[in-house]
């Protein structure tokens, strides 16, 4: 067997082995929504709750290990558009997934495709550019999306028991984020392109422009950012 049917086989495995991961993160869920349903947690609440744990667990995790396991861009765009689909038919097909999936917001949906897209897109701009280590840096608005919003939706749930858009979130985010930024971004020599991409998504996640809910402002808002960083590298 070539090494290079052997490379490909071994990215099937990973593509496998997290999605197996993602599932069962995802029907983790409904335990924890049955527990809070017991302890008299609202149904909103309670969705809101699983839809950020499901973005920590499997959106955040599964987008730091992208670099460690995949060689290829197409292997974290293969995961993403699965999921994309997985989650769009679960809410036409009229057998939602009641635990984190609530009718008419399809912004679970949203952030399985901005999770793929941001990270093919980038990873591939930046391997072309040159850039080191471009996977690292081309997860880094998929990590804002998932580990930031995620932590600033448990903060204003915990805060006001309900959907919030407070600015307390955006703080939480700000400082969860930055971190991340700098240190992702110093992989390709662009750290501070990465602090200043924190500090964007952590404001814009704060609005939806009609169909532009957070998921999408936010990974739209930091690539860019980390693209026109990586053209003024000596200023970052």
């Amino acid at each position: 067997m070539s090494l290079e049917i052997q490379q490909v086989l071994i990215q099937i495995l990973w593509i496998f082995i997290l999605a197996v991961y993602a599932f069962i993160v995802i029907y983790s869920t409904k335990k924890t929504y049955e527990w809070m349903m017991r302890k008299g947690i609202n149904k909103k609440e309670a969705i809101y709750y699983n839809r950020k744990i499901i973005h920590i667990f499997a959106g955040g995790v599964i987008a730091l290990l992208v670099p460690v396991v995949f060689i290829s861009p197409w292997c974290p765009l293969f995961c993403g558009l699965g999921l994309t689909v997985f989650t769009f038919f679960s809410h036409k097909g009229g057998e939602k997934l009641y635990w984190f999936q609530t009718k008419k917001d399809l912004n679970d949906v949203n952030f399985c495709i901005m999770w793929g897209l941001s990270i093919f897109i980038l990873w591939i701009f930046f391997d072309m550019q040159g850039i080191n280590n471009p996977a690292w840096i081309a997860i880094i608005p998929a990590t804002f999306m998932a580990l930031g919003d995620g932590i600033t939706g448990i903060v204003r749930n915990i805060a006001f028991k309900e959907r919030s858009k407070h600015p307390i979130g955006n703080i939480y985010m700000a400082f969860l984020c930055i971190p991340f930024g700098y240190y992702l971004g110093g992989f390709g020599g662009i750290a501070l392109a990465g602090v200043i991409a924190a500090i964007v998504a952590s404001v814009v996640e704060r609005y939806e422009i009609g169909l532009l809910d957070d998921n999408i402002l936010i990974t739209i808002s930091s690539s860019i950012v980390l693209l026109v960083g990586s053209y003024v590298t000596p200023l970052f």
